[in-house]
């Protein structure tokens, strides 16, 4: 099974070698130097237009807007033509994205409760979609590809879910001029996209305002990068298509540079406590539960509660379901980054990144374990009328439509 290591798997293994070294940096004598380099100033711009933050929070909010412009991409091209792209073939995704949200959020608020500790309910509700995939292609060509698109859905609606708990739950002092100008440049974008504008670089150029003026305006401004993927055209004239060439040309960046890097500031936990004292703790429980627990029992039950009710095929047994529900409790990367936002006191940093990397490491395990002893050999093709699962074959016939912009 581990023989060769798949390429598709790579990612997850420099996110795994970051958040090593971030562990390493914080509980070794390098670690004040390690926290005196994100608490350093970086001014950008000049006089009144500088924007004056500590590296950290540049790595927190202009960082991981281009990881969200990256992610917004994978969106549309999903919705406009692929695993999401008709009702059908969205119906049992997005179900199953909804039991592996809720669930996990029930489950956190039974461990920390709902009063000071509240805030993080959203922790284990998120899916860490390059770290997923790469350890479900540790299983190679044993996994059909109705099973990959599947996960790909569930783990792209849980991001779309991801970026609207953003938006509306961990936002204050809303700036009502700012969110105007905000508006004002979003519609430049949508006005270029209308227009036949197909240079990214165009876009990318015209994306900056926007993000300055949500950085200002109370909203987290990685919401920027999702807003300006949505105006990426999926095709041109010439029947090319910008939106897939942007998404292959950021795909290095973002996998072995941008999360990397977010790991490397984020994912270093002091444990000065023990690991059991800081795991223990209600935050970090309710974490590990609700991803290693929570995300495969409430995907696996919405799946087959919808498919019973709406005759909709699965894309798998139900014990295969329920390995791919266990790699979708692999929070890591979007867990830590709702974690920061959840929790911005430096105390509750140990407890926070501790259950995220338990549970997803308990759900990553699992999820190898079950599919490995229950997928065949050798994925065995099965002609196109008679397979059950057609519906979630992400470019298959039944997914694809014309589309325009």
């Amino acid at each position: 099974m581990l023989r060769r290591v798949p390429v598709e798997a790579w990612p997850g293994i420099a996110l795994v070698a970051s958040a090593a070294v971030a562990m390493i940096l914080v509980n070794s004598p390098a670690a004040p130097w390690h926290q005196g380099l994100l608490k350093q100033d970086l001014v950008v711009g000049f006089g009144e237009a500088a924007i004056a933050m500590p590296l950290s929070s540049w790595i927190k909010n202009a960082l991981m807007a281009v990881f969200f412009f990256f992610a917004g991409l994978e969106l549309k091209k999903e919705l406009m033509e692929g695993a999401l792209a008709s009702r059908a073939a969205a119906l049992l995704p997005v179900a199953a994205a909804l039991g592996g949200i809720v669930l996990p959020a029930l489950l956190y608020l039974a461990f920390a409760g709902t009063g000071e500790f509240g805030q993080g309910w959203a922790i284990p509700a998120a899916t860490d979609i390059a770290f997923a995939l790469g350890v479900l292609a540790l299983l190679g060509p044993r996994v059909p590809m109705a099973l990959k698109a599947f996960l790909l859905a569930v783990a792209v609606i849980d991001d779309l879910a991801a970026i609207l708990i953003v938006a509306t739950v961990y936002t204050s002092g809303l700036d009502l001029v700012a969110l105007g100008w905000a508006a004002a440049f979003f519609a430049v974008l949508v006005a270029m996209n209308l227009l036949g504008v197909r240079k990214i670089g165009v876009f990318v150029l015209a994306s900056i305002p926007l993000w300055i003026a949500m950085q200002t305006s109370g909203i987290n401004p990685t919401i920027a990068g999702v807003l300006a993927a949505a105006t990426i055209p999926l095709r041109d004239r010439h029947g090319g298509s910008p939106l897939h060439r942007a998404e292959d040309a950021m795909r290095p960046y973002v996998l072995f540079g941008v999360m990397p890097v977010f790991a490397l500031a984020n994912a270093g936990a002091e444990l000065t406590g023990g690991i059991g004292e800081t795991l223990g703790h209600p935050v970090g429980l309710g974490i590990a539960v609700g991803l290693a627990l929570g995300k495969p029992l409430g995907i696996l039950a919405m799946t087959l509660l919808v498919a019973r009710l709406m005759g909709a095929p699965l894309p798998g047994r139900p014990v295969h379901v329920l390995g791919l529900g266990f790699m979708a409790g692999i929070g890591f990367t979007m867990s830590l980054f709702i974690g920061a936002l959840a929790f911005p006191d430096p105390a509750m940093a140990a407890p926070v990144r501790m259950g995220v990397y338990a549970g997803s490491v308990i759900a990553a395990i699992a999820g190898l374990v079950i599919l490995a002893r229950t997928l065949p050999a050798r994925a065995a093709p099965v002609p196109a009328e008679d397979d059950p699962t057609r519906p979630f074959i992400a470019d298959g016939p039944e997914t694809r439509k014309p589309v325009v912009h």
